[in-house]
């Protein structure tokens, strides 16, 4: 019987004909296993101009390619537009057509020396034989605008890599999540249990972890629900200085309450977790996330132990992050193994075996009080001599007389105490 109810069990393993199942076609994950959400969006109103509107954000999220891309033509656009414009001044004062007259810029006489004069005001080079003159005050103004503008195309270009370098997206890689999530018993109940640890040396804070069982219905007309299911986690609030498993009781209000390893592995939803905290470094909030399909928990595995005591210090082995093993658990759904619980102590209560025992009749206080005080007292007979002879009875008529004495001293006795 033991063997029925508990064994060890693996989500390639096969338990019973009912939990054999055909493969069935990948389906879209809610959220990736690296945290990205797997969403895209069409014809968002005006979206051009939302990410116009909010440029900073927009090069922040952007691919480093495209923001190489971005800021060097930014730099060559500008030195461009503004040789075009020391070009047009050295045609329109005459320094292209007679070289003896004294020019706007010194050795400007082509295009292709605007430009290089363009680009050695910009990036500050100088070279020496190229520079500017006071014979024409636009040039003058050109060259301070071009410089003011250069100052503002360096700060953009370094506030963006700085704060690209600095996304969370890239401390969140360093706060990994365990391949699969596990079912297993603690305390003599059903739990669902997931490991987070940080990487780095330079720990966080404090962090909050949250879970989610996520479902979404196809209807026959194309369209989607998704629905959320919110689940209770057992001490949410962690210091992640070494590596936590995150425990969910599976209990009555629970998703996975009605869930045996059966309908586990026959069941579309997808468990999303998140770990949001304070980055003790630089002080900035980050969230890191993944997400568990159903074949990608468990049923029947424990995580092994990873963290050690040394001489000094704590230690923790990362090679045992993601392993587990495996353990005896029931292959029913957390309620009916509480059910079975339920109905076992029920037989083998005391009040159970006192039931089934042959009960006393009870008997009155009034009855219990008369009882008390109908036990015989104790009665002392003296020999007293007499001179006159006694007379002779029979063995049967002094036995009779005996008893009927004894009665009505007994009488006398509860009527005095009464």
């Amino acid at each position: 019987m033991h063997h029925r109810l508990y064994t060890s069990v693996n989500r390639t393993d096969e338990i019973t004909g009912k939990a054999e199942k055909e493969p069935q076609p990948n389906k879209y994950r809610y959220v990736r296993k690296e945290g990205s959400c797997n969403v895209v969006f069409r014809h968002v109103p005006e979206e051009w101009l939302l990410f116009v509107t909010d440029i900073f954000t927009t090069l922040v999220e952007i691919r480093w390619r495209v923001m190489f891309l971005i800021f060097a033509l930014s730099y060559i656009l500008s030195w461009l537009f503004f040789g075009i414009l020391f070009w047009v001044i050295a045609l329109a004062h005459g320094d292209i057509k007679d070289p003896n007259t004294n020019p706007c810029v010194f050795e400007v006489r082509s295009f292709t020396a605007a430009f290089l004069f363009s680009l050695e005001t910009q990036t500050t080079i100088g070279y020496g034989f190229r520079g500017m003159s006071e014979n024409c005050i636009i040039a003058i103004i050109t060259v301070t605008i071009q410089d003011v503008m250069s100052c503002f195309i360096d700060t953009f270009v370094i506030g963006i890599a700085v704060a690209k370098m600095a996304s969370a997206r890239k401390r969140a890689q360093t706060v990994g999540f365990s391949n699969r999530a596990a079912i297993n018993l603690r305390n003599g109940h059903l739990y669902l249990s997931w490991r987070v640890g940080d990487f780095r040396r330079h720990h966080m804070v404090e962090g909050t972890a949250t879970a989610q069982i996520v479902r979404t219905m196809m209807h026959t007309t194309g369209k989607v629900d998704v629905t959320y299911e919110d689940l209770v986690i057992q001490q949410k609030d962690i210091i992640l200085v070494t590596p936590t498993t995150i425990y969910h009781k599976i209990e009555p209000g629970s998703p996975l309450y009605n869930m045996s390893y059966a309908d586990l592995r026959e069941a579309t939803f997808e468990l999303v977790v998140s770990f949001t905290y304070t980055d003790d470094s630089t002080g900035i909030l980050h969230q890191t996330r993944t997400s568990y399909t159903p074949e990608e928990i468990l049923w029947g595995q424990l995580f092994q132990e990873m963290i050690r005591v040394g001489r000094k210090s704590y230690r923790v082995d990362y090679n045992l992050f993601h392993r587990t093993e495996k353990v005896h658990i029931p292959l029913v759904s957390a309620k009916e193994s509480e059910e079975k619980k339920q109905l076992h102590l029920a037989r083998h209560s005391p009040q159970h075996s006192l039931r089934s025992s042959p009960r006393l009749s009870p008997q009155s206080p009034r009855q219990n009080h008369h009882d008390k005080h109908l036990k015989l007292p104790t009665v002392k007979v003296e020999l007293v001599s007499d001179s006159r002879p006694e007379p002779t009875v029979s063995s049967s008529q002094a036995d009779n007389s005996r008893a009927q004495e004894t009665l009505a001293q007994l009488n006398d006795h509860t009527s005095e105490e009464n």
